[in-house]
């Protein structure tokens, strides 16, 4: 599939990257590549050959949120036309957030509102140490509203009564003690440090790392009685897998499992 806002690679292991292609105007969402971004994530999660996605930018930004032309766009359109236009972006983070397969940020620079948002729907983010940061919505008298349910989820409710009300810019190592980084690292070492992640992750079944995700969409967000029924099925329904078997037999017979 060709794509105009966005490329789109997978090597012969099975990792695909996505890479935010708009570097005129620092990798900024427009309803172009927010469209664009629905579309490979349909074809991820079509793929059985797709085991792990890195999300980055080119060149120089990550990304630095909405694309303000296209933002003052909504200033002469409808209220319904504003919240459908919004609706896309809500239902592109949701997207990216429940893909099948892991989703791994490679933030090689600045991300400014919306683009903290994508790192949010990202299962994990390494950034490089000169990387800044920033929630700036209230700056230009509009809220983080699409992306706060990641964004808080993410950092959290203290950090974000901070950043959502101030538009501050801050750096990659306060990015790391709130979570928004897992890891922080040299420019030079970023690919390395995405390497190492991804090798782990190829070493692991993919069946088992897709029910992963569902399993911890689930705890979050229902009761312990509820918890208990669903993680005893979840693990009795593993053991019945082809993976579950391949593997444990393969751990005991001391040969490799058929995804290494």
């Amino acid at each position: 599939m060709s794509y105009e806002f966005l490329t789109f690679n997978t090597d012969d292991r099975g990792v695909a990257t996505i890479t935010l292609n708009r570097p005129q105007v620092h990798n900024a969402l427009n309803a172009g590549l927010i469209k664009e971004l629905q579309m490979v994530c349909h074809e991820i999660n079509d793929s059985t050959y797709i085991r792990v996605v890195v999300l980055t930018g080119t060149e120089v930004s990550f990304c630095a949120g909405g694309d303000l032309r296209w933002m003052e766009s909504n200033i002469n359109k409808s209220r319904e036309q504003r919240m459908e236009e919004t609706g896309e972006l809500a239902t592109t983070l949701s997207m990216l957030n429940s893909l099948t397969k892991p989703l791994i940020g490679r933030v090689q620079g600045p991300a400014y509102g919306g683009g903290v948002g994508m790192i949010s729907v990202c299962d994990f983010a390494i950034g490089v140490n000169t990387a800044t940061f920033g929630l700036t919505e209230v700056k230009l008298g509009l809220t983080p509203a699409t992306i706060s349910p990641y964004v808080v989820k993410r950092i959290g409710e203290r950090n974000a009564r901070r950043n959502f009300f101030n538009a501050r810019i801050f750096k990659a190592d306060e990015a790391i003690r709130m979570g928004l980084l897992s890891d922080v690292v040299e420019a030079d070492d970023l690919d390395d440090a995405i390497e190492r992640e991804v090798k782990l992750i190829l070493k692991c079944a993919p069946g088992a790392i897709a029910s992963a995700k569902k399993l911890i969409a689930y705890v979050d967000s229902h009761n312990a009685a509820e918890n208990t029924i669903y993680t005893v099925n979840n693990l009795a329904d593993a053991w019945e897998t082809t993976e579950g078997i391949d593997g444990i037999d393969a751990f005991l017979n001391k040969r490799k499992a058929p995804w290494m």
